[in-house]
């Protein structure tokens, strides 16, 4: 695990100091340039500097971009909530009608029609979420089904909940039917009837075997924000564009974007870390 740190420390380290040296060279080259082919003095230093300061100290341009971060946690906080709760309705209705369709078949309830249909909505919203861009489903909640909304943000986060709640929903599926059929069978004999025995025995196993997959779930939600800026979003990503359109600079508020994105996905990597170690541990 150290060495596959280090390993990580190190391509890091050389990607930084790479594109610092790809810098310093196009701006010695711009200079040279702009000076007819003269010599300029001044260090790598002073060119950073002075890039720094046009990006971000001048017009206070770096407020911009601490608000486009936080609308991007925002956005991703929200829409990881809606996204769960979409996600566990969807899966305790499609895990439920697996579960007891061919009891309930058997007895032709009123229940069995009704679960059979949400059922078969949720295939539906899955298909449809699953199988489209995210960009698009972004494009179409804003330009059509509200379009006469000026909450960019709420649009956003609603838009990025439903595409999340489908991921979710699968995940949240995925670890129920895991489950030994043998512990459904336990709670009963016990007494428990299907949501006593789901909310006492399934999902307490449940979240323990699929927490990891659904922070991660929340690492990919959090890129996925990215793309807020195609409806007027100021996001961290809009952010960065726009003090690259303003300066006519590219490499340091891109660099800024790209590096703020790393430290806050290390972040929540090193949580997820933690929390798989102390789940093993406590499987011991």
């Amino acid at each position: 695990m150290k060495k596959k740190r280090i390993i990580a420390f190190i391509v890091c380290a050389v990607l930084l100091i790479g594109t610092m040296m790809c810098f310093c060279l196009s701006a010695g080259a711009a200079e040279t340039a702009s000076s007819g082919g003269e010599q300029v003095s001044g260090t790598w230093f002073d060119d950073i500097a002075a890039q720094f300061k046009l990006n971000f100290i001048e017009k206070d341009r770096w407020k911009s971009m601490l608000g486009g971060l936080g609308n991007t946690l925002k956005i991703t906080f929200f829409a990881a909530l809606l996204g769960v709760a979409i996600g566990i309705v969807i899966a305790a209705v499609r895990t439920t009608y697996d579960n007891n369709k061919e009891n309930m078949k058997h007895s032709k309830s009123v229940g069995y029609y009704v679960l059979g249909f949400f059922n078969a909505i949720s295939k539906i919203y899955l298909t449809v979420i699953r199988g489209t861009p995210v960009v698009v489903q972004l494009l179409i909640i804003y330009f059509i089904i509200f379009a006469s909304s000026t909450n960019d943000i709420m649009i956003a986060t609603l838009a990025f909940g439903i595409n999340s709640g489908a991921y979710v929903a699968e995940i949240l599926r995925g670890g129920i039917m895991s489950i030994d059929k043998g512990q459904f069978e336990a709670g009963r004999s016990i007494g428990f009837n299907y949501v006593q025995t789901m909310y006492y025995i399934i999902i307490p196993q449940v979240l323990k075997n699929v927490l990891p997959t659904l922070l991660n779930e929340f690492i990919a939600l959090l890129k996925e924000t990215s793309v807020a800026g195609y409806v007027g979003v100021m996001d961290l990503t809009r952010a960065g564009n726009a003090i690259r359109g303003a300066t006519f600079s590219a490499f340091m508020p891109l660099i800024a974007v790209a590096l703020i994105y790393l430290a806050i996905v290390l972040i929540l990597t090193k949580i997820v870390g933690v929390i798989e170690r102390r789940l093993r541990k406590s499987e011991r």
